[in-house]
């Protein structure tokens, strides 16, 4: 535990408590009083009130919609399955804001459902709790799916051989293996739409206001540090207590499991109901995924002259129509956001893979608390983050704000916890008799540990990656404070495009965040196929 407790120490309670501590102090003394002033404003008793109520909204829809998907992923071979997985995993690692701007083409006025029946829905919690579903799918999928394809099917084929109905085996036999894979999956949906900035700002309007836009309005344009600080302090103790709920509850229903190889479980639907759940969920992923998609990819082509790469051309060159956005070439920040990435991938490997190992020993009250607070930094304001960094990170011996590791030290806090909650699940489901008979062997802790525990989660290591690289690659509320105007990644560069006025602008964002699309769609694919090809070591 001393590398997660240290890095976490050092780059996220650091700079949290250090900007928390500015906004309730006042000529040095502490104004707690603030506390109960700014929570007992109607205002802000309203924020709390729509926070909390869609985050929960959009968690159970998103676990209604991505379950089946989950399902078919696992346990149904088909064409295109590999291109699938990487197509729905996309969304995740787009900016906020550029989702939030395709959906408004999408379901907003003059959009492609005004213009073809006059239906709009922007300004309503429907177009949020939507754009919360395309942003999340993936996360149900991939870590229910994971865990799922793993398990072995003959389990559900014997209850049902002593006389169980496809329900109730499901519901006594799978559903209770997959609990924790499924409550793991929650946590993480509704932590992000509990913090959701970009989607509601756009999509909602001024009517709605989350905690998280609520706390970039009262720092960035009220100036209102103390009323942002106490904020922080309600989001920081309410996801504390959410995740300390969730680790006892999940405690209780861990229990070994007899994992196998995926490739056994996987095979071709049969019958007219395996068929039709199949088309449900590829209708799903056409209509949630690919549509906004498309939409984003055909703005990008969309220029004044008609359809063509003009867009495109113009990332090439600094200034293109009199822009002074950027000090370099936009299209830079592509090879920028790619190396950040890598770099922020193998350090939250490295301290989630460290976490996850330490918590699957289950060691005292210490370790169990440390398992909700390796989840904070997603429940915690990235605008605080990002602010903390630049206050806390400017003398030595951690003066590193002039340091190109800043940015990627800001990702992997977000990416540690997508580590931890992929590998955790199917640590712990690792029978603890096959560690022992490996030591009766004379295997040392670390053999054991190479020669039993990692091939049985190689494939868990391959998907956190993937979920490390992906969220990476789109990490933008802290990453937008620190980032230098020389070096910017790609939604910090959608960003400052989407920020300026002007169609030349706005086609140019488009066009940055349909590289960004494709870019992580390639890298999701390769992905897949590394862990096809090694699938049959298992």
């Amino acid at each position: 535990m001393a590398v997660p407790v240290a890095f976490f120490a050092l780059f996220f309670a650091y700079p949290v408590t250090a900007i928390v501590g500015r906004g309730l102090k006042a000529e040095g003394d502490w104004q707690f009083g603030r506390i109960g002033e700014v929570l007992s404003r109607p205002d802000i008793l309203d924020v709390l009130w729509f926070t909390t109520w869609q985050a929960l909204a959009s968690t159970a829809l998103t676990l209604l919609i991505a379950l089946p998907g989950a399902y078919v992923f696992a346990r149904f071979d088909f064409p295109g399955k590999q291109v699938l997985r990487a197509v729905v995993t996309v969304p995740f690692v787009l900016p906020t804001v550029v989702v939030g701007t395709a959906f408004l083409a999408l379901l907003g006025r003059g959009g492609l459902l005004d213009e073809l029946w006059g239906f709009r829905l922007d300004t309503t919690v429907w177009a949020i709790l939507l754009a919360h579903v395309f942003f999340n799918y993936a996360v149900v999928v991939r870590t229910v799916g994971g865990l799922w394809s793993q398990l072995d099917p003959r389990q559900e084929e014997a209850a049902r051989v002593l006389g169980a109905g496809r329900f109730a085996a499901f519901r006594r036999v799978t559903l209770p293996a997959l609990a924790p894979a499924v409550a793991a999956a929650a946590l993480m949906v509704f932590l992000f739409t509990f913090t959701s900035f970009g989607v509601v700002q756009i999509l909602g309007g001024p009517a709605y206001s989350t905690l998280e836009v609520e706390i970039y309005r009262q720092t960035a344009q009220l100036l209102d540090l103390p009323t942002a600080a106490v904020l922080t302090l309600v989001q920081f103790a309410a996801v504390g207590g959410i995740l300390a709920v969730h680790a006892a509850t999940v405690r209780r229903r861990e229990r070994a499991l007899k994992l196998v190889d995926p490739a056994q479980t996987s095979r071709r639907p049969r019958g007219v109901g395996q068929w039709a759940l199949l088309g449900g969920v590829l209708l799903t992923a056409l209509l949630l995924i690919l549509l906004p998609l498309g939409v984003l990819v055909e703005r990008s082509f969309d220029g004044p002259g008609g359809y063509g790469f003009g867009y495109y051309e113009a990332l090439q060159s600094v200034g293109a129509g009199g822009s002074s956005t950027f000090l370099v070439p936009p299209l830079e920040a592509v090879g920028n956001s790619l190396r950040y990435a890598l770099v922020a991938t193998l350090i939250a490997l490295v301290v989630g893979g460290l976490a996850a190992a330490a918590l699957t020993r289950r060691a005292g009250r210490l370790v169990r608390g440390f398992d909700a607070l390796l989840m904070l930094p997603l429940g915690v304001s990235a605008v605080t983050v990002g602010f903390g960094f630049l206050i806390t990170l400017d003398k030595p011996p951690l003066d590193l704000r002039t340091s190109w590791i800043l940015v990627p030290l800001a990702q992997a806090l977000v990416g540690v916890p997508f580590v931890v909650r992929t590998m955790l699940p199917v640590l712990r489901a690792v029978d603890d008799r096959l560690r022992e008979a490996a030591a009766v062997l004379g295997a040392s802790p670390l053999r054991a540990w190479r020669e039993v525990d990692l091939p049985l989660v190689r494939r868990a290591v391959l998907v956190a990656a993937g979920f490390a690289f992906a969220v990476s690659l789109g990490e933008f509320g802290a990453t937008v404070f620190i980032a230098r105007p020389d070096n910017p990644t790609l939604p910090v560069a959608v960003a400052r495009l989407l920020g300026r006025s002007g169609e030349l602008n706005y086609g140019q964002a488009m066009a940055l965040s349909t590289i960004l699309m494709l870019v992580c769609a390639v890298s999701l694919l390769l992905l897949e196929r590394i862990r096809t090809d090694r699938s049959g070591e298992f």
